[in-house]
Parts: C-alpha cells; sequence; structure tokens
C-alpha cells in the first residue's frame, strides 16, 4: 500500500513541478491553440501539449516503484513483464500521434489506423482482450473470432471517447482520474498491486496537470494526453473485467466487473455513443466535429465551464457508486441499464432545473426593464 501511495505522489509531483516550464516552452515555440473554429469554447490561443508531461509522470512514477520482485509466482512475473512491454511500447506510438495532431494535425484515418494498429498487438500479442460478456445480456463465453473483434472495437471507442470529451476544461483529466481511482480501488481489493500502481500513477499524474487544466485552464492536454489516458484506462477496464473471480473477496465476487468497468468510464462511452447517433441519422461522418456534446448541453444551460465539469464529476462518482450495488442483483444486465438510466435522468434534471432557473431569471430581468 505504502508503494502505491509512492507512485500517486511521484507522478503528481513531476507533473505539477515540470507543467510551468512546459506551458513557458509551449509559448516560446508557438506550440498553441488558437479559437480559430466557431465550435471552440476558449477565447485565448493556450498551450496544447500537456499529455507530453503527463505521459511521462506516469511512465516515470510506475516504473520506479513498480518492483516486480514483489511477485510470487516465476509465471506471473513473466506475464507482468510481458504485458508492461506491450503496453509501453504500444502507448508510445499513440503518443506521438498524438504530438503530430497536436502540433501539426493528423487526418483521422491515420489516427484509426494508429489506434487498430496497437489493438492488434494488445489482442492478439498481448492476449490483453474480452474473452466474455460475464452475464450481459445472458452471454458468458463468446469464440475465439468474436473476442478478439469484440476487443479490437472496445479499444478503438474507448481510446477515441476520452479524445471526443477533451472539450471543456477539466473534464477529460477530471474523468480519466476518476476513471483511475476507481480501478486502482478495485485491484487493491484484488491484491493486484501492478494495475493498482499503473492506475494510481496516472491518476497522480492527472491530479497534478488538472491544476493546471481546470478553468480557466492554463493549458490542454491535446490528443497526446487524452489518447494515452483512453489506452491506459482501457487496460485497465480489460485486465479488469478478465480477473480470475478465483480470487477475489466474496463482496466483489457478486459485483459485476462489466458493469462496474463501464460505470467507471459511463461519461465517455455514454457521450460518445450518443454523439455518434447523432451524426449517423444526420448522414455524417462520426468523425466530424460539432457542439452535440453533453458538456455542450450544459454550457448550453448557461452552467459555466467549473459547474459543467463538476457536475459531469458528481454523474461519474453517482454512476460508480451505483454499479456496487449490483452486489445485491443477480441480473447484470437490468443493472448496467439501471446505472446508465440513472445516471441520465441525473444528468436530465440537472439541465432542465437550471434551464427554468435561466428562464426565470429572465423573465424577472424582462419584467424589470418594462418596469
Amino acid at each position: 500500500m505504502a508503494t502505491l501511495i509512492l507512485v500517486f505522489l511521484t507522478s503528481f509531483i513531476v507533473v505539477l513541478y515540470s507543467t510551468p516550464a512546459l506551458i513557458k516552452v509551449a509559448v516560446l515555440k508557438r506550440l498553441i491553440d488558437t479559437p480559430s473554429e466557431e465550435r471552440k469554447i476558449h477565447k485565448r490561443s493556450i498551450p496544447t501539449i500537456g499529455g507530453i508531461i503527463i505521459y511521462a509522470g506516469t511512465l516515470f512514477a510506475y516504473a520506479l516503484w513498480y518492483n516486480i520482485e514483489d511477485r510470487i509466482y516465476y509465471d506471473k512475473i513473466l506475464e507482468s513483464v510481458k504485458e508492461f512491454k506491450l503496453i509501453i511500447a504500444t502507448s508510445l506510438i499513440l503518443f506521438f500521434v498524438g504530438v503530430k495532431d497536436d502540433i501539426v494535425g493528423t487526418a483521422p484515418v491515420k489516427k484509426l489506423f494508429a489506434h487498430i494498429v496497437v489493438a492488434l498487438v494488445l489482442v492478439l500479442m498481448g492476449d490483453i482482450r474480452i474473452t466474455g460478456l460475464h452475464g450481459i445480456f445472458g452471454v458468458s463465453d463468446i469464440p475465439y473470432w468474436g473476442s478478439v473483434f469484440l476487443s479490437i472495437f472496445t479499444y478503438v471507442v474507448v481510446v477515441n471517447s476520452f479524445n471526443l470529451i477533451d472539450g471543456v476544461d477539466g473534464l477529460a483529466a477530471g474523468v480519466g482520474l476518476i476513471s483511475c481511482c476507481a480501478f486502482g480501488t478495485w485491484f487493491i481489493f484484488a491484491n493486484e498491486y501492478p494495475y493498482a500502481a499503473l492506475s494510481f500513477a496516472l491518476g497522480g499524474a492527472l491530479l497534478g496537470f488538472l491544476i493546471f487544466n481546470f478553468s480557466p485552464a492554463k493549458i490542454f492536454m491535446g490528443d497526446s494526453g487524452s489518447l494515452i489516458i483512453g489506452m491506459f484506462v482501457c487496460v485497465l477496464a480489460i485486465k479488469m473485467i478478465e480477473y480470475p473471480i478465483q480470487q477475489l473477496t466474496p463482496f466483489w465476487v457478486k459485483v459485476s466487473k462489466p458493469v462496474f468497468a463501464i460505470s467507471a468510464l459511463i461519461y465517455p462511452l455514454l457521450d460518445t455513443l450518443r454523439v455518434f447517433i447523432i451524426r449517423a441519422v444526420k448522414g455524417q461522418s462520426p468523425f466530424t466535429a460539432d457542439r452535440n456534446h453533453l458538456h455542450h448541453k450544459l454550457l448550453d444551460c448557461k452552467f459555466s465551464h467549473s459547474k459543467t465539469v463538476i457536475i459531469i464529476y458528481i454523474f461519474s462518482v453517482f454512476t460508480i457508486g451505483a454499479s456496487v450495488l449490483t452486489f445485491f442483483s443477480t441480473a447484470p444486465t437490468i443493472s448496467l441499464f439501471t446505472v446508465m438510466f440513472s445516471g441520465l435522468v441525473f444528468l436530465a434534471l440537472v439541465m432542465r432545473l437550471n434551464a427554468r432557473k435561466a428562464k426565470s431569471r429572465h423573465s424577472h430581468t424582462h419584467a424589470a426593464t418594462t418596469h
């Protein structure tokens, strides 16, 4: 446990003390994002390569404190080292794709190709894949080809979902932090400390970055950050879903692992699904940028950037807490839809109440002006 605290604090301190220097370099070299498009919310030029320090802080803390000699069995040591090597190798691909996109731009097709390459390496070489639905929709095991297809699809969706929600100050970093804390806590209870260490290494880096990224943001993470967050949390989610129940305590055996994983990623997944459906109905490319995201809708309800992200933070924590209640349910599918529906109701009520409040303020202002 002490090692996990050191991992978290190390990545946090590295990012906290290195980000100001990165901001200065980005400004001097003009590595900034200018509000040149109507859909962009910020009104001033802001450095957009913050993902560099998130990635560096995460890897530094994880590599510094993770000791494979703590593993008990030799085969587990070999498996852990192999997975660590593949995670580093594939994350480097996404990192450099993201850096290129932040600086000069990258075509969506090329980014999608990189996602698929990364997914193929992790699934086929690392065997980090979803082998079954664990009771969701009444399905347990699935054939190997179905497992490979579902796992690749999951990687692509999760990685892109974090990229798509990076549209409000502090949103992707905060949601990523909540996801990392959820996965890290789960892996602690499962006594799977290497993945708990990875969770808290990324979580510490995101907390340090959030100090500079929360509204008003001094720096953006860019694709170099959002793609890395998406990949790491996707690996964590799959490893959690596939973790042997024989090694879990009786309580966590009864908590649905897929429901908990989806709940930890609920906002990016839900928002991406919603946006893709809207774009498909309109006959647009799913990768076309627009203002149909849920965080845009909250902003349109006259919430500030800070209140918008805090509402989404609460929504994320609420759904994670609700997923733990699957302990009392024997139907994972019903639990999944109950968690998602309750979260949507929460967001709808927040927007409805604030819209009424804004309308009431407008009526009072209009009446005062008339008098």
